[in-house]
């Protein structure tokens, strides 16, 4: 059975989908729906069949799976009547604005045994699964603490993500991502409590920064921290075990893991001076004690996502992203705005 997609929103994920599904195999546009008339003649310029009106592409025959890359808070009405239409369903992230959302969406898909699911693409970034290699195989042993972050100067947000009745915001746009990674890759661990900090530094009504900290009962502190106005870039990624740090400085993957070819079993008899001062701990490493070495090599595509939709399609597979999944990671969203709000660490239930 083909995969014959009916994508409601020509947006610039519309766009993406468009243009990137159908590189797998038994993946077909069937028609595409927009409300803007310079994207349905983009679309039609393009060669697509094009809808104004969702129910046109919910009465197409031909359309039997929906992708839905409307503004957040039409998601759950678009899915729901997807799901009544018998339409199978797959939802861009955030895939909901809250949980309570969530669950009418799934109870829908499952009233009318339809499958559902959400686009989370940033699974298979490489960035993401070099980390996620380098935590499953020990490769810098016991890791304590990650950090995740994403900053840029371009400040302003774009479009409808300008707007809080929308569900715009960085939370929804890259939180979701942040969150939805660090889950997927400690998935065998609980989540304790979490604290977040989210500010509108340029944007006057939705947040443009945000910093969540996440305790795990592996003992694992993750840091995740977004701005659209941090003028000097930190690193993409920050992880460090008891036998090597990894950093990673960019989607582009440059970077390295660091290791030293000695652990000190005592600090040195005397004190060091430093353009800090004296000071034993902090004093400068012998020379060629720290060394670096290559990150590892992953092979990864965004595509996969598509596939593995396929062969669900034919009981082939299960879905690799799960709503059970999706929803978890709303729950920590939930959490981080709480703990903003009261300016308080909440302990997290799972």
């Amino acid at each position: 059975m083909k995969l014959k997609l009916g994508i409601i929103g020509f947006g610039g994920m519309g766009k993406w989908h468009s243009e990137n599904a159908t590189r797998v195999e038994n993946v077909e546009i069937v028609c595409v729906c927009d409300i803007k008339k310079e994207r349905i003649q983009e679309a039609k310029e393009r060669g697509l069949k094009v809808y104004s009106d969702v129910e046109d592409v919910l009465n197409d025959k031909d359309v039997n799976t929906v992708l839905l890359t409307v503004p957040n808070h039409l998601h759950k009405e678009m899915a729901i009547r997807a799901a009544k239409a018998g339409k199978h369903i797959i939802d861009e992230k955030p895939a909901a604005l809250d949980t309570k959302e969530l669950d009418e969406m799934t109870k829908a898909a499952e009233d009318n045994n339809v499958i559902f699911t959400v686009h989370q693409n940033r699974r298979w970034d490489r960035d993401f699964q070099i980390v996620k290699k380098v935590y499953e195989e020990n490769l810098i042993g016991q890791i304590f603490t990650i950090e995740s972050k994403l900053h840029t100067a371009n400040g302003r947000i774009h479009e409808w993500h300008l707007y809080k009745k929308y569900g715009g915001g960085m939370m929804y746009d890259w939180g979701v991502h942040l969150i939805d990674q660090t889950l997927f890759m400690m998935k065998g661990a609980k989540i304790l409590s979490v604290f977040a900090d989210i500010k509108s530094i340029i944007n006057d009504e939705v947040d443009d920064y945000f910093k969540i900290i996440m305790k795990f009962d592996n003992n694992i502190t993750v840091h995740l921290e977004l701005g659209t106005y941090v003028l000097n870039y930190q690193p993409r990624w920050l992880v460090a075990g008891n036998r090597g740090t990894l950093k990673i400085n960019s989607f582009a993957c440059d970077g390295e893991i660091w290791r030293t070819s000695e652990l000190l079993d005592k600090l040195p008899a005397q004190i060091a001076e430093t353009v800090a001062g004296p000071t034993r701990q902090f004093a400068p490493q012998p020379a060629g004690a720290l060394y670096s070495e290559p990150l590892p090599e992953v092979k990864t595509e965004w595509t996969d996502f598509y596939k593995n939709f396929v062969e669900v399609l034919n009981d082939k597979e299960e879905l690799k992203i799960k709503i059970p999944e999706v929803r978890r990671v709303l729950s920590v969203m939930e959490a981080a705005f709480l703990s903003s709000e009261t300016n308080k660490t909440v302990e997290f239930n799972e």
